[in-house]
């Protein structure tokens, strides 16, 4: 234990022996702070607090002008986030917020359900998210994903799967981590080796840096754009059904000759973009929610959106 410096106070006994304590991302409010306002303060604006920067296009009223979305589903749209102790080590918990957020702008409820390593996964979530990790912990989380087959029999009944860099790995047939395969879940049917691995042209052990993508046209996106932080090598198995997520403009992706980044099989979407993804990308978040709801009203974003993603383009030099 650390002794006091003089005048300092005393510690109290095991101040600083307490483990950390496990990270279980928040669930959102129910009056979130960029949730629109009631309907009644457009008729006052005068009684309403000035509109901070970040909320401004709230202030505008366009969401009154969005026409009522019929309920595809009764309860609430359930949001699994996977093991996020172990799968979360670059901020992709977001993307779970993000689809949370989307949803009850539109007047849709919506929960976001952490599920901690050790636990079993729910059968029972619309939707799955998976994010990045290192070896160790992603070994460990395909060991406790084997043991159960509820995200499989989730997606057969109409779920939908992100999975980022880690995760997508998990997913998909074979990973490599600490010297060895491991099996996948075989969501997917790619399989991954380490970068430098033969038989083809070695890669940098690592890639990390700036990734943009063209998506395929198949699922009518706009630019994708995100980081990307990993080792391995993502290639279609013979067979593989789906499409690339996309055709990487700049970076690495799946690291493969035909320039390509994830796979997108039915309602399962692998990639290795971090931002997080859907938080830098709202249109894939979209994506996403019609899959599980089927068509959805758009979402007027805010023009700060915009802004930074021109912005973020130009200085990537993408035209």
């Amino acid at each position: 234990m650390r002794r006091p410096v003089h005048g300092e106070p005393e510690p109290q006994p095991d101040a600083y022996q307490h483990p950390p304590q496990r990270y279980v991302p928040p669930r959102l409010p129910a009056q979130h702070l960029f949730e629109p306002p009631a309907p009644s303060a457009w008729s006052e604006p005068e009684s309403r607090p000035p509109a901070r920067r970040s909320d401004s296009f709230l202030d505008q009223g366009r969401y009154q002008e969005l026409p009522a979305v019929p309920a595809a589903r009764e309860s609430t749209t359930r949001i699994a986030l996977i093991y996020p102790e172990l799968l979360g080590t670059y901020g992709d918990g977001g993307n779970a917020l993000v689809l949370t957020q989307r949803l009850r702008w539109r007047g849709i409820a919506a929960e976001v359900v952490s599920v901690p390593a050790g636990e079993p996964v729910p059968a029972g979530c619309d939707i799955y998210l998976l994010g990045g990790g290192e070896d160790e912990p992603q070994t460990l989380a395909a060991e406790g994903l084997r043991r159960n087959n509820s995200i499989e029999r989730a997606v057969a009944g109409g779920a939908a799967v992100l999975a980022v860099c880690a995760g997508y790995q998990v997913i998909g047939q074979s990973f490599p981590a600490g010297g060895k395969i491991h099996d996948g879940l075989g969501l997917l049917g790619v399989e991954t080796r380490r970068s430098f691995d033969p038989p083809d042209a070695p890669l940098p052990p690592r890639v990390v840096g700036d990734i943009a993508l063209d998506p395929d046209p198949s699922l009518r996106l706009p630019l994708v754009l995100g980081y990307e932080n990993h080792g391995g090598r993502t290639r279609p198995l013979p067979g593989a059904r789906g499409v690339p997520f996309g055709k990487v403009r700049i970076g690495l992706g799946n690291g493969i000759p035909e320039g390509t980044d994830g796979l997108v099989e039915g309602t399962v979407l692998g990639t290795y973009l971090h931002g997080p993804v859907l938080a830098q990308n709202p249109a894939v978040a979209d994506l996403l929610l019609t899959w599980v709801h089927g068509p959805l009203p758009a979402l007027p974003g805010p023009p700060e959106v915009d802004a930074l993603r021109a912005a973020r383009a130009r200085a990537l030099q993408i035209a």
